[in-house]
């Protein structure tokens, strides 16, 4: 295959990058050979131009199709470079979120630097018992791996944790660790699996400390080994280390930190414990400030210091170690404060009295003197004498440094000691598996011994990598027989060499620490000499001359030479060690007790400076022995174990976990790939990927190379030998033949290949595509034209018919026009005539009548003229005359006066004059004569009035002074007319004022009547505007009605809903505590289980035979995890194996009463969750009978009117009361003359008012409630008006009333604020009288209720007595006749014991009751009963004596008869009828038979053994009747009951459940014995109820079955002990479906292509995964379907409750619905479209067996809805916003963390499906960050429901049952 096949246009190719490494690129122009320029284009659009090298005319890296980016093996990658290796593990870490990626046989783990939820319990059980390849890569994958390979293959196992520190090594291999403590559990009763875990947090704070790469860096390497017994049970453990970076304790870098363990002491120096040691903050102390940041974020010193501390209890170190420990650290941070002064240039001094050096002493329990003098000198040993010298200041300060280093060393060593003492176990080691945790390649900017040392191991385990990986290509290429050809790898032998050989530089330096003046100058020009023209390794910087370069696997590192000297010896002063050795604190000494002497190895050469000689002999045997022992230097040391560590890592086999650190600054899922590929390139991956890419790196098998690429088959190519057709078309795509080889089972491929093949597949994918959518296009092309041809056709007939319609339509209108203009014209023409005709004679007749009325009108003008010119005429002629008159009068006058005035003058002159008086004497004479003739005449009438007078006087004084009254009256009159006169002048004027005001109140009147006009007007037109707004209130009123009706509703619903989730919240309460309480009676049988076992060990005390090997391949972990148990159950299953000598054969008893003190407190914890389980189940009845009585109490208008009705009734009640109180009295009347008798007159005259009284009352309260019902709907009217914007605010407060009287006061108030507003009813009418009729009427009726109350209950009392009375006679009489029929049933020895019991228990009766009536009585009843007692034992005594003689005399007969028998053979029928053999009638006995089975106390053991431990549900027991041994147990248990002996139905129930529990225990993990025996338990329950005599479990017996219900005992506890072992079969047949099911599901549900050809088979890696495609023996979904039926047909067979096989289908369809989702979500490969579709149709037959078995009822299909919606969330649309909301929306069965999990993990299968996009799963993100769920990923798969078995009556008669023969119960006799 040429590379201008490949090259070619729109490739993709990867090309360097400074910043990136790589970055992709696309052709744009083919390439051909020879072209120098590739034209590339980048992703973001710009051009460019890659020159080729022109030496190697490399091509750049093919880029990987898209369909293989992300996936898990990077092995499966078609091109395997180096940027396709960093592009994936990019893709999957920061797309996908996923840490963990396989390379071949390694697991990359990215540090994510953020917690995951992927370490939980339920990944473990994920992941156990699963093939490596089958699950997303994992650490817990590659610990289940090496777990199973030890089990399976009988050979230590190994992991290797690698790299930089920070890259999460430590808890990579804590999770492993984790895992196996998880899986394996521990098999003795020191739960070694937590001492395991707690060793970590030991060792992180002494051996973990903070680094500018790392927060918790581990400083020192670990290799823990953790043993197994031989049933892979953890043991033990045992830990080693290397190197530990001891410089640490004294001095760190910027940003560092010293070891935790210290700032947790500072952190927690406040405790009182801690006081004595001194402490303060971690900046006070020399050894913990110099990095200048002691606190690490989110992280509390002072927590972790406590859990510290109870890892140290954990693991056996007590208290008093712990202070020693600490008080040890504390003296070294108080050593690193000690301040060293110079004395002089040559010598030093510490001040006396130093206070930090006092501590220190103190603390360590050494004197001050001598401390102080050794820190500031040395001594020097020559062969013949000793000398002290001084040491100057910058000496002592390295000797005090030296001396915390060698003191913490040795702390962690001794810590390091008693952890593997804690963790070592007394039982032998089987195998071990080794977690190596071990610091990866290193290299600073300056580097030393350490990082030389750290390189050095690292470059051993890369050879050994090399070697483990070459090794399995070989094995693989041999197994597979493929030509095996040498491939060329990296050795890195030559640089071990050069390290570790002889004069290497190892040797080299040891040989320099060995020099009396040797020197790190000298041993690196020894370097230069002798390895840098031998070795290319090996190189020289050019500007130092102090400094080596080598070149390593990884990359070249400069050592600097300055300080391998010192640190390679390692020494410490020895005087100063003495002095430790001398402390009093035992601890310290303990630690020293077998220091090495302190000296290098050929003793310190005398330095400069002067000397204090003293004379000291040396001990030359002790010098010479320490000498010895101390020629092993620090790198010499470091070997050998690195040795001995690779000694056992080759004896193993090797798992590798390479740890990579993604950036520098800890930034959570953040990719730098510059520090990728320097790791990758360090750990080995690249290696391994060009190990594999230098072979055949791409392997099929030939059925997945033939399922994926048959599409580039043609008809004729496919063969019945699938192997020969592919190879066949191998051969035909391929040309070049060593591109590929064929093996036994796989086709191997070179680099490339598959890529060739996939461009092939999708290229003819895309052709086929491309056919098909030309077809489709032309189909749907040619339906168009022709859905338009027939649609033109079809328009052109609809338009020609509609124009003719319309032409014919045309014509029709054009003749019906011309008529009706015809007709039109006509009438138009005659309308305007007869309009103009009108118009005229109008016009006529209206100008005539003008013209009349204006010469009427001037007629009438004239007329009136004439009058007002004859009235203004006669007004001028009035006006002149009076004017002329009255001038003419005053002329008169005037001439009248004139002349009286003349007349007036003259008189006065003739008065004056005599003539005058004499005229006037003349005239008076003539006057005297005539008075002087009238006084005579008055004389004369004088004196005839005097006469008169006189006559009259008398009269007149009478007359006076009645006048004179008449004249004060009429004075009085005057004075009143006077006062009159003045009142006239008054009422005149007021006369004239009331008219002035009658004047003003006709005009005001008239103002008034203009206002009332007006106001009338406004008022018509407000009433009309107001009825306007009447009928929008109407309408709003009806608005509001309807609205308040709403939310009448509304309330309803949700007070129906709020008491639905109430009544769910508490079904979920009350199925959880059923939950815990059916898991604690698990863990009660499990221990039961224990303890049987350990009572027959310690019976048995023998050894424990070899046990096999329980696990399996595929499912051993798994089966493991679900065995292990928490460490006080654990404790149980070491302490029960007594050791596999005989010296271990001691009972432990201590623990056997610990283990009977467990089950009995357990017993008790069982009995209270029993009572607290009855306690929340009468708690949720009562709860909803009380949210029952709320929603019934809460309807206000309801409420009114069922009072209104019980008012009513109680009226009606009154009444009849009066009525019979009438009735009585007539009665009492009538009593004497006996006229009450029936018949008599008096009784029918009764009897007819009494009729005529309830005819009344039905009237009267019908009356009434139409009255009530009137009222209540007016009062509710007028109060809806009030209160229409609060239309149910009662309603509230009754939801709000809990308690009944509560509920009751609220009505009552209900009522009288109803009542409030409208008081006064009695308007109704207008008199009142129906309302006085109505309350007197209900005084009658309360006061006739009241007394007709009494007189019931005084009544019903009477009568309650009596029945009760009659009752118990009755009751009385049927026992005694029971008694008596049994009796008469019995033997005579049985007979006389059921009378002596009969007696015995009515004479105790009677003894209740004369105790409770008189206790003198009693005591005296008493005494004559304790004689009549003695009477009666007598006579038993006689009965027992004469009984026994009677059986000995039968004992003879039976002999006798047995004898003659033989003789007797042949004797006919007619002579045998004589014999008196016959005691009872068999068809009587059939007659009688009571459904009662007897059998003997000797013959139980032999019952349950043929009814339960020998009963095989396959055998014996198919033809059996359904529950046959439970009706058989419960007949004998009624014989037990039926003669009242209560210790054969203890002994008999107690065996039964004793049998059922062994059968199980024996035959549990069958599935056909556990369904039997469950159906025949929940029967045998069944029947304790049904024939309990309770009433709730007798409604549905026949009276016969009645009549067989148990008499004597209540069996009600051991119903629940009957229940609890249901539960227990329950879970047992639970879990042993389950183990069935287990390998079907993953297989059958997500593997198998139940759809054949969807889903194609992506290219895999290494590690290959089960194969989709269905071969033999693999389980398919028809095998599940095929297993539910056979559960479905055995549990039908055996009679299982019908509602109990819905609860264990229920459980069936959840167990296939969580391990199925579990597995899709844990394996990437099965997230694809093509899989949802798969799982969606497996999903709908399950449903469709479901409709079969009538079983949709059940709620297990609602437990498939989690793995629905997953299926659905495969196929979605998953683009767009309306995307994510439609799965949000959707996905409501499923997490958020589910969700986003099936989305990171969805992988396109072909190149034409794209990818979730990581800005879609942020925003399904966004809308799900409100959910409230739990964040676990995976379903819990050992989740069990609560099981319930309700009452199910049997309606068959146990009279009827026949007992087989099979069952060999000849011995049981029917009674």
């Amino acid at each position: 295959m040429a590379a201008s096949e490949l090259y070619t246009k729109y490739a993709r190719v990867w090309i360097p990058d400074d910043e990136e490494v790589w970055r992709s690129a696309e052709l744009t122009k083919d390439y051909r050979q020879g072209d120098g320029v590739l034209q590339l284009q980048l992703e973001d659009g710009k051009d460019l131009e890659f020159k080729l090298d022109p030496k190697t005319n490399n091509l750049p890296h093919l880029r990987n199709p898209d369909i293989l980016v992300g996936e898990n093996d990077l092995t499966a990658l078609s091109y395997l470079h180096e940027p396709a290796v960093l592009h994936n593990l990019k893709v999957r870490f920061i797309d996908s979120k996923l840490i963990y990626t396989y390379c071949g046989i390694v697991l990359v783990a990215i540090n994510p630097y953020e917690t995951l939820p992927i370490y939980g319990a339920d990944i473990i059980n994920a992941y156990s018992g699963q093939n490596m390849g089958d699950m997303d890569p994992h650490i817990f994958a590659v610990a289940e791996e090496a777990y199973k390979q030890m089990a399976r293959d009988e050979r230590n196992q190994s992991i290797i944790v690698s790299g930089e520190s920070g890259a999460g090594k430590t808890v990579s291999a804590k999770y492993a660790m984790r895992y196996f403590a998880t899986v394996s559990g521990s098999a003795s009763e020191a739960n070694v699996e937590e001492k395991v875990l707690a060793s970590n947090p030991i060792m992180e704070s002494i051996g973990n400390a903070k680094t500018t790469r790392n927060d918790n860096s581990s400083r020192f390497g670990k290799y823990i080994e953790i043993g197994f017994d031989k049933k892979y049970h953890i043991i033990g453990a045992n830990m080693r280390t290397y190197l530990l970076e001891k410089s640490r304790v004294v001095f760190q870098a910027d940003e560092e930190r010293n070891y935790h363990i210290f700032y947790q002491l500072c952190a927690s120096a406040h405790l009182p414990e801690f006081k004595a040691l001194k402490l303060g903050k971690a900046n006070d102390f020399h050894y913990t400030k110099q990095g200048r940041n002691p606190v690490i974020d989110g992280v509390d010193d002072a927590k972790e210091m406590s859990t510290t501390r109870n890892a140290f209890i954990l693991l056996g170190i007590n208290e008093s170690y712990q202070m020693g420990l600490f008080q040890i650290l504390a003296s070294i941070l108080h050593l690193g404060n000690v301040d060293v002064k110079d004395r002089d240039s040559d010598s030093s001094i510490i001040p006396p009295n130093n206070g930090h050096l006092s501590v220190f002493c103190e603390l360590m329990g050494v004197t001050y003197q001598d401390m102080s003098h050794w820190l500031c000198h040395k001594k020097l040993k020559t062969a013949t004498e000793t000398y002290i010298k001084p040491i100057p200041k910058l000496q002592a300060i390295n000797a005090r440094d030296a001396l915390a280093k060698h003191i913490y060393a040795k702390l962690f060593n001794w810590i390091v000691d008693h952890v593997n003492k804690a963790l070592h176990s007394t039982v032998k080691q089987h195998s071990f598996i080794g977690v190596l945790d071990i610091y990866g390649f290193e290299t600073f900017e300056i580097n030393s011994f350490e990082q030389f040392c750290i390189n050095y191991a690292n470059e051993k385990l890369q050879q050994q990598f090399n070697m483990h990986v070459f090794k399995l290509e070989q094995e693989e290429y041999m197994k597979e027989q493929i030509p095996w050809t040498l491939i060329d790898f990296y050795d890195n032998q030559p640089c071990i060499n050069l390290i570790e050989a002889k004069m290497g530089i190892l040797d080299l330096l040891d040989e320099e620490c060995k020099m009396p003046k040797g020197s790190d100058d000298s041993w690196a020009q020894k370097l230069y000499n002798t390895h840098l023209k031998t070795c290319a390794l090996f190189e020289k910087p050019r500007m130092s001359n102090k400094a080596f370069i080598i070149q390593h696997f990884a990359d070249k590192v400069e050592y600097q030479c300055d300080g391998f000297l010192e640190k390679n010896k390692d020494t410490v002063n020895e005087e100063q060690i003495n002095v430790l050795k001398a402390s009093k604190f035992d601890l310290l000494v303990e630690l020293f007790h077998d220091e090495e002497k302190a000296t290098s190895p050929t003793g310190a050469a005398p330095g400069p400076g002067g000397r204090t000689r003293l004379s000291v002999k040396p001990d030359k045997g002790k010098s010479s022995q320490a000498s010895k022992e101390h020629k092993k230097t620090v790198g010499l040391q470091f070997r050998n174990s690195l040795q001995l560590l690779m000694e056992t890592l080759n004896a193993t086999t090797p798992h590798y976990v390479r740890c990579i650190k993604p950036n520098d600054y800890k930034h959570a899922f953040t990719f730098d790939p510059k520090r990728a590929v320097q790791q990758l390139r360090a750990c080995g991956v690249l290696e391994t990927i060009r190990i594999s890419a230098a072979g055949f790196p791409s392997r099929w098998t030939y059925q997945e190379f033939f399922s994926r690429y048959r599409v580039l088959m043609k008809q004729k190519d496919v063969l019945t030998d699938k192997k020969m057709t592919c190879k066949n078309v191998l051969e035909k795509l391929v040309q070049d033949p060593d591109k590929y080889q064929f093996g036994k089972t796989k086709i191997f491929f070179r680099a490339g290949q598959v890529a060739y093949l996939e461009k092939l597949r999708a290229d003819k994918l895309r052709a086929a595509c491309i056919r098909i959518q030309k077809t489709i296009r032309c189909w749907l092309a040619r339906k168009k034209y022709l859905r338009m041809k027939h649609a033109a056709t079809t328009i052109q007939r609809f338009v020609r018919g509609y124009q003719a319609r319309c032409l014919a339509k045309f014509l029709r209108r054009t003749r019906a026009a011309i008529i009706i203009q015809k007709y039109q014209r006509m009438y138009i023409q005659k309308t305007c005539y007869k309009r103009k005709q009108a118009a005229a004679l109008a016009m006529q007749c209206i100008l005539r009548a003008y013209m009349a009325r204006q010469l009427y009108k001037a007629l009438l003008r004239e007329h009136k003229a004439v009058i007002i010119q004859k009235m203004v005429r006669g007004w001028l002629a009035r006006q002149w005359f009076k004017r002329s008159l009255k001038a003419i009068v005053y002329l008169q006058c005037c001439i009248r006066r004139m002349r009286a005035k003349r007349e007036l003058k003259k008189l006065k002159i003739e008065a004056r004059s005599v003539e005058h008086f004499k005229k006037l004497n003349i005239g008076m004479e003539n006057k005297i004569m005539q008075l002087q003739r009238r006084i005579d005449d008055q004389n004369k009438e004088n004196r005839s009035m005097s006469e008169r007078l006189n006559t009259l006087e008398t009269s007149h004084a009478v007359e006076s002074e009645r006048m004179r009254a008449e004249v004060t009256r009429l004075r009085g009159a005057e004075e009143d007319a006077k006062n009159n006169a003045n009142k006239v002048t008054s009422l005149l004027e007021e006369l004239e004022r009331l008219r002035k005001d009658l004047q003003n109140t006709q005009k005001e009147k008239k103002a008034i009547e203009d206002w009332a006009q007006t106001y009338q007007d406004e008022m018509e037109k407000m009433i009309s505007e107001l009825k306007e707004q009447n009928q929008l209130l109407k309408t709003e009123k009806n608005n509001l009605n309807q609205l308040i009706q709403e939310q009448s509703q509304q309330w309803t619903d949700k007070m129906q809903r709020a008491l639905k989730e109430e009544t769910q919240q508490l079904e979920n309460d009350l199925n959880e505590e059923r939950s815990r309480y059916q898991n604690l009676l698990t863990e009660h049988l499990r221990l039961e289980e224990k303890y049987d076992d350990l009572k027959e060990e310690i019976t048995l005390a023998v050894n424990v035979p070899k046990p096999g090997h329980r696990r399996t391949d595929s499912t051993h972990s798994s089966n493991e995890s679900e065995c292990t148990y928490n460490s006080e159950f654990a404790e149980s299953e070491e302490g029960s194996r007594v050791g596999e000598d005989v010296s271990k054969s001691i009972l432990d008893m201590s623990l056997f009463l610990k283990l009977q003190k467990r089950v009995s407190e357990l017993e008790q914890e069982k009995q209270s969750l029993q009572n607290e389980l009855d306690r929340r189940e009468e708690q949720f009845q009562r709860a909803r009978a009380r949210d029952d009585e709320e929603h019934k109490k809460a309807r206000g208008a309801e409420l009114e009117y069922e009072s209104l009705k019980r008012q009513e009734l109680e009226s009606e009640n009154k009444k009849l009361k009066h009525d019979l109180n009438q009735m009585r009295q007539s009665l009492r009347g009538g009593a004497e003359a006996g006229s009450g008798a029936p018949g008599s007159p008096a009784y029918t005259v009764l009897l007819d008012q009494l009729n005529a009284s309830n005819e009344e009352l039905e009237v009267r309260k019908e009356e009434v409630l139409i009255l009530r019902s009137q009222l209540v709907s007016q009062k509710e009217a007028m109060q809806h008006k009030t209160t229409m914007t609060e239309p149910l605010p009662y309603i509230e407060d009754v939801q709000k009333l809990t308690d009944a009287k509560e509920i009751s006061q609220a009505y009552m108030g209900l009522k009288d604020t109803n009542r409030s507003p409208f008081p006064d009813y009695h308007k109704l009418n207008e008199d009142g009288e129906l309302w006085l009729v109505y309350e007197g009427l209900k005084e009658t009726n309360r006061l006739l209720e009241s007394q007709l109350q009494a007189q019931r209950r005084s009544h019903d009392n009477e009568v309650e007595v009596l029945r009760g009375e009659l009752h118990s006679l009755k009751e009385e009489n049927n026992r005694q006749q029971q008694l008596l029929a049994q009796n008469l049933q019995l033997p005579p020895e049985a007979r006389i014991e059921a009378s002596l019991q009969h007696e015995i228990t009515r004479l105790t009766n009677e003894n209740l009751e004369l105790h409770s009536d008189d206790p003198k009585e009693y005591k005296a009843y008493r005494i004559s009963m304790l004689r009549r007692m003695v009477d009666l034992m007598e006579q038993l005594e006689k009965q027992d004596k004469t009984v026994r003689k009677l059986k000995k005399q039968l004992k003879v007969f039976a002999k006798k008869i047995n004898d003659l028998e033989g003789g007797q053979m042949d004797v006919s029928p007619g002579q045998t009828a004589d014999e008196p053999v016959h005691p009872v009638n068999i068809p009587r006995r059939e007659k009688d038979f009571q459904g009662m089975l007897e059998y003997k106390k000797e013959d139980e053991l032999k019952l349950v053994k043929n009814i339960i431990l020998e009963l095989k549900p396959r055998g014996v027991a198919v033809n059996l009747i359904p529950g046959l041994p439970a009706y058989i147990l419960f007949m004998c248990l009624r014989h037990a009951d039926y003669i009242n002996d209560d210790q054969k139905v203890r002994s008999l129930l107690t065996s039964v459940i004793n049998s059922i529990k062994k059968i199980l225990k024996k035959r549990g993990d069958d599935f056909e014995t556990v369904s039997f025996w469950l159906a025949n338990t929940c029967r045998f329950l069944h029947c304790l109820k049904q024939y309990s005599g309770d009433e709730q479990f007798m409604k549905h017996n026949s009276p016969k079955q009645n009549e067989h219900c148990l008499s004597n005992f209540d069996l009600a506890e051991y119903r629940q002990v009957l229940s609890d072992l249901a539960i227990q079969i329950y879970q047992q047949l639970i879990k042993c479906m389950e183990n069935i099911l287990q390998p079907m599901i993953v297989s059958g549900m997500l593997e198998h292509e139940t759809i054949q050809g969807v889903s194609g088979v992506k290219p895999t890696g290494l590690r290959k995964r089960t194969s989709s495609i269905a071969d033999e023996g693999t389980y398919t979904l028809d095998s599940i379907i095929r297993q539910l039926n056979t559960f479905h047909s055995i549990m039908c067979h055996h009679g299982t409750d019908p509602e109990l096989i819905k609860q264990v289908v229920k459980q069936q369809f959840y167990i296939i619905g969580a391990v199925t989702l579990n597995n899709l979500l844990l394996r990437k490969d099965m997230c694809s479209w093509s899989k949802g579709m798969q799982i969606r149709y497996n999903v709908s037959q399950l449903e469709e067996w479901l409709r079969d078995k009538n079983l949709m009822t059940c709620g297990a299909k609602e437990t498939l809805e989690p793995l629905i919606q997953a299926a659905q969330l495969l196929q979605v649309k998953k683009k767009t916003d309306e995307d994510a909301e439609a799965i949000c929306s959707m996905c409501n069965a499923l997490s958020t963390a589910q969700i986003v999990k099936v989305l990171n993990l969805y992988t396109p299968v072909n190149a034409f499906e794209e990818r979730v996009s990581v800005l879609f799963i942020r925003t399904i993100q966004t809308r799900l960050r409100d959910r409230k769920e739990s964040p676990q990923l995976l379903m819990d798969t050992k989740l069990i429901y609560p099981v319930t078995f309700p009452f199910n009556p049997s309606s068959l008669a146990l009279e009827t049952i026949q007992i087989p023969s099979s069952l060999n119960l000849a011995f049981l006799t029917r009674v």
